[in-house]
């Protein structure tokens, strides 16, 4: 049965900013960038990005998997983490603030794990760097061989041997090489190394109780590290046998996710997931040993065992296999200051550190600052009533939206659509509401200040493609034709940019049928907001029909048909009742 998790928290909503403040004041080498708790970046505190005069190296990504990533900041490694909320993909801003404060002339690398929300917003991120001058070069990393080769734009996950591959980068560029050359040494590394995990219980999200999807007795096979389902469950076998089935899916030659044949030599990594003792690490690092050597053929050159990139605090661990050839190990070998490769702490603490400034973007211009208007006319009072309606649908529909993605993702959709909206609603009271474009924009900017993951992304994206589109085709007041317009133009660019269409099992199977029928009715004359209403049940009937979809977008991509013909999509179902609430207040405006 499920039960409260007993847990060292005052605030759920306070965990990462915390453990950032301990980080800090522990290692002397460690600082974060001014503008926390938003901008939530770790730093080297001896880089000083105009006087750089080598490749910075960053990476980040959701926090809940600790060490990874700030503990792995130093000479050495990484020179900047971007630590998202738990679960979470960084915002675009944190990403920028961190390119912005350690790359110098040399440029950056960014090393970016293998999820939709990670993609996005590092790569939004580099485009807006490079736009401002900056070199950037990205390395996407997929370690898992748990999954069959990839269906959909999912792909390969981000796993533990992500932090192999840091270190190789980092210590490519303390050398001096090019980034150029320390992006394809990351890139060599990422495809030399596999990783599969192995879970015995489901981790705790900070504030929620624990999940009884995993009963006692069973354990899961080929999990992410965000609390997702396994690739299958599984009863739970010795150490010995779960360690043989683990080494064989990842050096499987059927799938050749890791190329390294009998005779070659490896590097072992051994993962603990957050609930493990080091003495079971220990254990399995004993039994992977000699099973490489006897069953596989392979000389282990290292190993590496305690907890590298956890899920909180579930217990089990993963093991990351990695071809050992020799200018791989000189990497490896090479010295940090990274204080969870690991090394000792170094240096006095400090009695008191001064946050280092955030650098201003190099392409920095002063936004004239928005306010609600004194005198509000009909249409601002409708769109007014639109974003109202819209806000508190999601706001109601929050523990129906977790309880979906439970199932078929990390559990906390409502809660983030939930941070969403009521940024939207406190800050409606400034926006420009008889400006229906910069209206649309400063809610893009509402969600991606408050919002984050991927959800943020893609909502930031929507709405400001939106604004692009409403700002070009409206000089005077907006017509129903050009709010289809604006409509079909946010969803064309979330398309773009998220790779995912309509049957991808996401929000765009509620908002596509959605717009295709708005465009419909309007064309045919119907009354503006009866094909409002009309366009916002097909949303609904889209949102429903996800239950049918093989997921080909997002987390849901690692659960198991059965589990998702249970649920609808809580992304689409999301989109859905937003869309509805919104056409519904529309037309009862009118009516009155």
């Amino acid at each position: 049965m499920a039960f409260p998790a007993k847990k060292l928290i005052d605030d759920p909503n306070a965990v990462v900013t915390e453990f950032i403040d301990g980080l800090v004041e522990t290692y002397p080498g460690l600082q974060y960038l001014d503008g926390f708790p938003q901008v939530k970046v770790v730093l080297r505190a001896d880089v000083a990005y105009a006087k750089y005069d080598k490749v910075a190296v960053i990476s980040g990504g959701g926090s809940g998997h600790e060490p990874s990533h700030a503990g792995f900041v130093g000479e050495g490694m990484l020179t900047a983490a971007i630590c998202g909320d738990v679960f979470a993909s960084p915002p675009v801003d944190s990403i920028l603030a961190g390119i912005r404060a350690v790359t110098g002339p040399m440029g950056c690398l960014l090393i970016v794990k293998n999820y939709t929300g990670d993609r996005l917003n590092f790569g939004l991120a580099a485009e807006e760097a490079k736009s401002e001058g900056y070199k950037v070069e990205t390395v996407i990393v997929g370690d898992d061989c748990a999954l069959p080769p990839p269906r959909g734009i999912g792909g390969r996950r981000g796993l533990a041997g992500t932090v192999l591959v840091h270190k190789v980068a980092g210590a490519a560029a303390a050398a001096g090489l090019s980034l150029a050359d320390v992006a394809a040494e990351a890139k060599s590394a990422s495809e030399k190394v596999g990783t599969m995990g192995v879970a015995l219980t489901v981790c705790t999200l900070p504030g929620q109780v624990t999940s009884d999807r995993l009963g006692p007795g069973k354990m899961e096979l080929g999990l992410g590290i965000h609390g997702e389902p396994g690739a299958a469950v599984a009863d739970l076998q010795p150490v010995d046998v779960v360690v043989s089935h683990v080494l064989k899916e990842i050096l499987s030659t059927e799938t050749n996710y890791v190329p390294i044949t009998r005779g070659g030599r490896v590097v072992l990594m051994v993962n603990g997931l957050g609930g493990t003792p080091l003495m079971e690490l220990m254990i399995v690092a004993g039994k992977a040993v000699p099973k490489l050597q006897l069953e596989h053929g392979l000389a282990v050159d290292r190993v590496y065992t305690g907890s590298f990139m956890t899920s909180i605090d579930m217990a089990g661990f993963s093991i990351s296999i990695m071809r050992a050839d020799p200018p791989i190990l000189q990497r490896l070998d090479a010295p940090t200051k990274a204080p969870y490769w690991p090394v000792a702490v170094d240096g006095n603490r400090p009695p008191a550190k001064i946050p280092v400034p955030v650098p201003p973007s190099l392409s920095a211009k002063s936004d004239k600052p928005r306010s609600r208007p004194l005198q509000l006319n009909e249409q601002d009072l409708i769109l007014e009533a639109a974003i109202e309606a819209a806000v508190n649908a999601v706001i109601d529909l929050k523990d129906d939206l977790n309880e979906w993605d439970s199932k078929v993702g990390d559990g906390d959709c409502g809660s983030t659509m939930y941070r969403g909206a009521k940024a939207i609603l406190e800050d409606i009271k400034t926006y420009p509401l008889n400006d229906a474009a910069e209206t649309a924009s400063e809610i893009g900017s509402s969600i991606g200040r408050a919002m984050g993951g991927t959800s943020g992304i893609i909502y930031t994206i929507f709405f400001k493609a939106a604004y692009s589109q409403l700002k070009a085709s409206s000089h005077s007041g907006v017509t129903s034709k050009q709010w289809a317009e604006a409509l079909a133009a946010s969803i064309a660019a979330v398309s773009k940019y998220g790779g995912a269409s309509a049957g991808y099992r996401t929000l765009l199977d509620a908002l596509i049928p959605a717009s295709l029928v708005l465009q419909e009715k309007l064309d045919n004359g119907n009354d503006p907001s009866t094909a409002f209403v009309c366009s916002s049940e097909a949303a609904l009937a889209g949102a429903e029909s996800t239950k049918h979809m093989q997921a080909q977008a997002g987390r849901s991509t690692y659960v198991s048909a059965e589990i998702l013909s249970s649920v609808p999509d809580p992304g689409a179902m999301a989109a859905a009742a937003w869309y509805r609430a919104a056409a519904l207040a529309v037309k009862e405006k009118l009516e009155r």
